[in-house]
């Protein structure tokens, strides 16, 4: 046992079915530890839970919140003389606030060890039966709106590069009543969409294909798949929640999500209509600045053959060769440079309708 290295802290996994998760090895450490803290902010831990730790390994651990650990000097304090252990949700190295606190283990020289367990994210990842290597960065979706901001443009990034996203929800207590509070997967799709009407880049719409994975590792544990729209209807429950938008699917993920979830429609590409911002500004002005140039050319027409028109034909000229280099470098894959050439042209339609006087954009 590791426990001959003398005194130490101790972070124990209990993985993500409550007491149930806790290995042996776990319960044989903590019946030893004199000090056990159970966290309680990182998942929703049940009265039952508790109860069962504290059954398991014949003494009362303490229930401790955020700021206890985020402060961590009580613990760390114990831990230069006893043998002290916090318990944690899941693995308990997915939690920066632990690996901060076991940081400040290090540099203090108090000896800490690690007992892993099962973790939440990736145990998600593998139920739905998806492939873990194609998950890009996973994100967190609180209430506030400037939240949802952040999460729609980390969904965009993973789509543009062909991942999925994990969407980890908001889980708090409320400061009245001291109840867990859960974001509702219904709230957290709504606050896409509504980003979607501010910001469209296509990333989300009712046609949107969401996974959403319900209280793994419990006894009622359900994950359901569909589009948006489908989803609208459904109660989820009780949390934790996590949300997954998948990028372009291997046929035996989509047999998997079809399997081994509750799926409500056949699984879709959300990737397939997805575009890099520099793409869809081309596509956008491109037509645009080429009807610019053309409305140009008949307003200098109309003026006759004016000797100072035939330079400003050559510019517009120019106009155009660069309208042609941005499409181009777009299909190349050069997204900076077709930017600057469209802007390069717009410029130089705009120099013409400032030494003419006249709007070439709203003819």
């Amino acid at each position: 046992m590791r426990l001959s290295f003398g005194y130490m802290l101790w972070l124990v996994g209990a993985g993500i079915s409550g007491h149930r998760g806790l290995s042996l090895e776990a319960v044989q450490v903590l019946k030893k530890c004199e000090i056990v803290f159970v966290e309680r902010f990182t998942s929703a831990l049940a009265d039952s839970d508790l109860e069962g730790i504290n059954a398991a390994i014949g003494k009362s651990a303490k229930p401790v919140q955020r700021w206890f650990v985020e402060d961590g000097r009580e613990m760390l304090d114990a831990a230069r003389e006893k043998q002290v252990a916090l318990v944690t949700y899941g693995d308990p190295l997915l939690a920066t606030t632990h690996t901060e606190l076991r940081t400040r283990a290090a540099k203090a020289s108090i000896k800490t060890s690690v007992l892993h367990a099962a973790s939440g994210i990736t145990s998600i990842m593998g139920e739905c039966g998806l492939h873990m290597y194609k998950f890009g960065r996973t994100v967190t979706m609180m209430s506030e709106p400037k939240s949802a901001i952040s999460v729609y443009n980390t969904v965009f990034d993973n789509l543009l590069l062909g991942s999925h996203t994990l969407i980890l929800t908001e889980y708090s207590h409320d400061e009245k009543t001291g109840e867990p509070f859960f974001l509702d997967p219904a709230v957290v799709l709504k606050m896409l969409l509504d980003c979607e009407r501010d910001l469209r880049h296509r990333v989300f719409s009712e046609e949107t294909f969401v996974v959403v994975a319900s209280r793994l590792g419990s006894d009622d544990s359900r994950i359901v798949s569909g589009k948006i729209k489908s989803l609208a209807g459904v109660g989820f429950g009780t949390g934790p929640h996590s949300v997954i938008v998948p990028a372009s699917l291997h046929f035996t993920e989509e047999e998997a999500l079809e399997a081994l979830t509750v799926c409500l429609d056949s699984p879709v590409d959300n990737a397939a209509s997805v575009k890099r911002i520099s793409a869809q500004m081309i596509e956008r002005y491109a037509p645009k600045a080429r009807e610019a140039v053309q409305h140009m050319r008949d307003i200098l027409r109309k003026e006759g053959e004016k000797k100072e028109n035939k330079g400003m034909h050559e510019v517009l000229d120019n106009a155009e060769y660069y309208i042609d280099d941005a499409e181009r470098f777009l299909r190349q894959g050069k997204h900076e440079l077709a930017v600057l050439s469209i802007g390069y042209a717009e410029g130089l339609v705009d120099a013409l309708r400032f030494q003419k006087g006249i709007n070439p954009w709203n003819p």
